[in-house]
């Protein structure tokens, strides 16, 4: 089997998408994720002008040595971009691979070790009452894990939170970024225990309760709020700190016990094998697709499997329904999964990318479709343009350039 053609295709179905689609000469195709999200062009271009011509004539069953030749090959190693790029790439050729043993991709990469996979979803509020409103809509849907992000008194516009009445969605598909995210650690340190108190006092301790501090915090003010969340019992703590220097979770580990998750932008095991070795971190979020691709990050899964680090992988709605059905094959197959986020896409989006998984009763299932049960249907994302879009900034109250 040679691999004869490879087509880019990006989409605004209600937000940007890039799939990548490789042929065969049997007939059969696979489909990749290689979506960056508010730099998807960037993607394309690394994949049409420099490493699609060199998949052409390749055996597709050879994912080990076709990744080694596009992440060693290229000597301009890792980032966003090439790893996006090499990921699209690598899911396609699994997917292949499953397609042509008439397999789920899980069945690939070791069979299954679990029946259903846990997810959890987002409970976004503008203030605490909407907040445990939104907790108690996502409980009668019937998830058992739930991230609590709500508005912050004082602070006007904060991470995960929409205006009310509308669905979170970062990206700004109009003009130039928003910079209206306005950031005070220190009213959102004075509320996070308010928060969350009021959470366990209106639903119990049954809950899993998850929150996102979106690398805002320095290490001992991380240190401080997992303290201080500890009567809580959180499932975990995501993104407290940058993590470009994996020293800062020594300090974090320190001084409290609620777990630690975090990687959603690494690209690499270099990013966390310090995190994962010295058992700073519970969880590994890395995706398939911002990782390099299914060859990588199942490397990646085992070597934290040895530290007792778990997955949890991103599944934010910046993912296209390729990754997300790539993923839970995944997280079906590997023994150290975690727990998998789920924001459900639009159903415009559904429509663009029909597929097997499904929600029901707090997990995810992957379906029994061969490769990974996603299709792409390209006359109807046609409709849909690329458009430009940017992800917001976010500033101090005193007009300094902060984490977004």
């Amino acid at each position: 089997m040679k691999i004869t053609d490879a087509k880019v295709f990006v989409c605004s179905p209600g937000r940007n998408f890039v799939t990548l689609k490789v042929y065969t000469d049997e007939g059969v195709y696979g489909l990749g994720d290689a979506t960056l999200n508010g730099r998807e062009k960037a993607v394309v271009s690394y994949l049409e002008d420099y490493i699609l011509p060199c998949i052409i004539g390749r055996n597709p069953y050879d994912t080990e040595d076709i990744w080694q030749y596009l992440y060693r090959g290229a000597y301009w190693r890792r980032g966003p971009v090439t790893m996006s790029a090499i990921a699209a790439i690598d899911m396609a050729l699994w997917d292949i691979r499953a397609k042509c043993a008439g397999q789920p991709l899980y069945n690939l990469l070791g069979g299954r070790t679990r029946d259903r996979v846990l997810v959890y979803c987002h409970a976004n509020g503008t203030d605490l009452p909407h907040t445990l409103e939104e907790v108690g809509r996502y409980r009668e849907l019937g998830y058992r894990a739930i991230r609590v992000q709500s508005g912050i008194p004082g602070i006007d516009h904060t991470y995960g939170v929409a205006p009310a009445g509308t669905k979170y969605e970062p990206a700004i598909r109009a003009g130039l970024p928003d910079e209206s995210a306005c950031w005070s650690t220190e009213k959102y340190l004075a509320f996070m225990p308010r928060l969350f108190q009021a959470v366990r006092d209106r639903f119990g301790e049954d809950l899993l309760l998850l929150h996102d501090g979106h690398h805002r915090l320095t290490p001992i003010e991380a240190a401080r709020l997992g303290k201080e969340l500890e009567p809580f019992h959180l499932f975990w703590l995501e993104d407290l700190v940058q993590a470009e220097l994996q020293e800062n979770f020594r300090l974090i580990r320190r001084h409290t016990t609620t777990p630690l998750a975090v990687g959603e932008v690494f690209n690499t095991i270099y990013d966390c094998q310090q995190l994962i070795s010295e058992q700073l971190i519970d969880y590994i979020r890395m995706t398939i697709v911002h990782g390099g691709g299914i060859t990588p990050v199942l490397k990646t899964a085992h070597f934290a499997e040895m530290y007792m680090v778990k997955t949890g992988f991103h599944g934010a709605t910046d993912l296209s329904p390729v990754t997300m059905g790539a993923a839970l094959h995944f997280d079906t197959a590997v023994h150290n999964f975690g727990i998998q986020e789920h924001m459900p896409h639009e159903p415009l989006v559904d429509e663009v990318f029909p597929h097997a998984y499904h929600y029901a009763d707090g997990y995810m299932y992957p379906g029994d479709a061969v490769g990974f049960g996603v299709d792409f249907d390209e006359k109807l994302a046609a409709k849909y343009p690329y458009q430009r879009a940017y992800l917001p900034v976010n500033r101090k109250t005193d007009g300094t350039m902060w984490n977004w």
